[in-house]
């Protein structure tokens, strides 16, 4: 015969609504990061190549 028991907790009822969550201010990278899709998604949208692509396909001979 066991020396002890475990008993089962339940969860405690929640009252009302949950206050809201505060949200922390993002870092300076992911703020850069951000910037950087940014720009890229809107170069996309415009069909633009942008500086990067510089090299041009060559039709096959």
């Amino acid at each position: 015969m066991p020396a002890f028991t475990f008993e089962k907790i339940s969860p405690p009822v929640r009252r009302g609504p949950i206050p809201p969550i505060e949200q922390k201010q993002r870092g300076v990278i992911v703020q850069m990061l951000d910037r950087f899709v940014e720009a890229r998604v809107k170069r996309t949208r415009h069909g633009d190549k942008g500086v990067i692509a510089r090299h041009e396909a060559k039709p096959p001979d």
